[in-house]
């Protein structure tokens, strides 16, 4: 028995190098597939009710697809060229070689530094001018900027969007054939391969479902008290409040908490209360009741491990690790509850 064990040593060496190559080769379009798998396990069971009812699992996909693009790729897309649009004219009229600053932003400048509060703390107008085009600036140029390189590699990103769609077809229709290949290759034993699984379909779409609706509800109402304080571009504004939503406690109070102040040190004073009202009153409070309701007891994970898996998975992944960061934190907390059952059993 053991000579066996002996002579099969060159065989796991080889599935091991031959796995690790394949993953490797899979790499660079990680994203998409890790996506297409988001989606496909979102959509599941709304493609289980319909292929239930018409039995044509190619059909079934197709009419799912339509769904997909009214739900997720349209409002993306428009949404999408809304922020390049407006962060393009904000970055315009703030750049180096603009004739002259946005009369808004200039006629703000010049109040706060004449106000007693700046004057207390030795602000002057040519600091607070640079320092507020740099940080302005900053923001609309890292968002046209990095649109304006997405849209200019359009091959690399339609190549990309094809796989995933690609992907997503057989993740969605082929799905439960997937699941049983995995369970036979890994055979955890005890149903615990479809548990994990499970638990990365729910940690990803209670992430999506909570980051959307909060996100959608915050960025609406920071968008609101926007334009009627009459705020320079509120619409990208209450647009990166959506965006914002995903990093969870901090969120949208990045933006509107600074924009609040600058409002009352320019003398805009029932305007800065209105927004520091709302966002301490109203949009703090959206992320603070629904979060917890949102998630329920979908995602059994300390509200300290959510922030810190979600701001470390933006950082290491992009955009996507506001799920990835969670998914990765959900399967190990999974794992170690495996590890200390298999352990009491013993």
């Amino acid at each position: 028995m053991g000579n066996m064990k002996e002579n099969n040593v060159p065989f796991f060496v080889i599935l091991a190098m031959v796995t690790i190559l394949f993953l490797y080769l899979l790499q660079p379009f990680f994203f998409p597939i890790f996506w297409a798998a988001v989606i496909a396990g979102v959509f599941r069971p709304l493609y289980s009710m319909i292929n239930g009812k018409l039995n044509r699992p190619n059909l079934s996909t197709a009419i799912l697809f339509l769904l997909i693009g009214v739900i997720i790729l349209l409002p993306a897309g428009i949404i999408g060229t809304l922020v390049f649009k407006e962060s393009a004219r904000i970055y315009a009229t703030l750049s180096p070689d603009a004739k002259h600053m946005d009369r808004n932003l200039q006629q703000m400048i010049d109040t706060i530094s004449g106000n007693p509060v700046a004057q207390l703390f030795q602000i002057n107008e040519e600091m607070l001018v640079a320092k507020t085009t740099e940080v302005v600036q900053g923001i609309t140029k890292y968002i046209f900027v990095h649109l304006r390189d997405l849209t200019q590699n359009t091959l690399g990103l339609l190549v990309k969007f094809a796989i995933m769609l690609y992907t997503l077809f057989f993740f969605v229709r082929d799905g439960e054939r997937f699941l049983r290949l995995a369970m036979k290759i890994l055979p955890l034993g005890r149903g615990r391969e479809k548990f994990l699984y499970e638990r990365f379909i729910v940690t990803a779409r209670s992430t999506l479902k909570v980051t959307l609706i909060i996100g959608g509800i915050q960025g609406m109402l920071g968008g609101g008290v926007f334009f009627v304080t009459d705020v320079e571009g509120a619409l990208i504004w209450g647009l990166l409040m959506i965006l914002m939503a995903i990093v969870p406690l901090v969120g949208c109070s990045i933006i509107w908490a600074p924009v609040g102040i600058l409002m009352l040190l320019a003398g805009h004073v029932w305007e800065g209360i209105l927004i520091l009202t709302v966002g301490i009153l109203v949009i703090s409070t959206v992320d603070n009741l629904l979060r917890p309701i949102l998630l329920g007891q979908d995602v059994e994970m300390h509200p300290l491990l959510i922030f810190l898996s979600t701001l470390g998975g933006l950082i290491l992944f992009g955009f996507s690790g506001f799920v990835i960061g969670p998914v990765i934190t959900s399967l190990l907390i999974a794992i170690w509850e495996m590890y200390e059952e298999f352990y009491r059993g013993n």
